[in-house]
């Protein structure tokens, strides 16, 4: 089984993209499930979702403590609450930012981590572009999929198809699109270093 976890603030589409991750691992037959933990349910206030995907019934119902991978769609998170509490050493760890890890005051942090697996997204700028707002949720998806291979970007892309309007699906796709590749660079760079 794989859980992945995401943080952001509620007005960014943060348990839309667990519902999303869902969707493209029942595209590729799996069995998955995406659910949300609220705080204060407003605007602004940091919000979390889960996502676990499995090649079998998943039976287990709590949220997930030790991530296999973290999504992080608002920065401004990462010194307020705990986002990498649980993660392994061998944990993916895609973050919402123009800046390295080092430039968000994560550097110690990523010494017992796999840096390979440590990426940042711009993920807001993207959306900006594709779809005139600063929703992240469906870019970074297409960003963990490139990055963890746990689904696919077409099965993304297709989930994405989905659940949004046709207009405003083919931007958030072109957005997924575009942080993948974004993805593939860095990865592609790490691999070359």
């Amino acid at each position: 089984m794989f859980g992945v976890r995401i943080h952001g603030r509620g007005g960014q589409g943060v348990v839309t993209a667990a519902e999303l991750l869902s969707l493209a691992a029942f595209e590729e037959g799996r069995h998955a499930q995406a659910f949300p933990s609220f705080g204060s349910e407003r605007t602004g206030a940091p919000v979390v979702s889960f996502c676990r995907i499995a090649e079998r019934e998943i039976r287990t119902r709590e949220p997930v403590s030790q991530p296999d991978a973290l999504v992080v769609q608002d920065p401004t998170l990462l010194h307020q609450v705990d986002v990498f509490g649980g993660l392994r050493p061998d944990g993916y760890v895609l973050i919402n930012s123009t800046h390295g890890f080092d430039e968000l005051g994560l550097g110690e942090w990523t010494r017992n981590f796999r840096h390979e697996r440590l990426l940042t997204v711009p993920a807001s700028d993207i959306c900006r572009r594709h779809i005139g707002q600063m929703r992240p949720n469906a870019a970074m998806l297409g960003g963990l999929a490139r990055l963890t291979g746990i689904v696919t970007l077409e099965s993304v892309c297709s989930a994405i198809a989905e659940r949004f309007p046709a207009g405003l699906a083919e931007r958030n796709i072109a957005a997924a699109r575009e942080c993948a590749e974004r993805v593939a660079a860095q990865l592609g760079a790490s691999v070359g270093a």
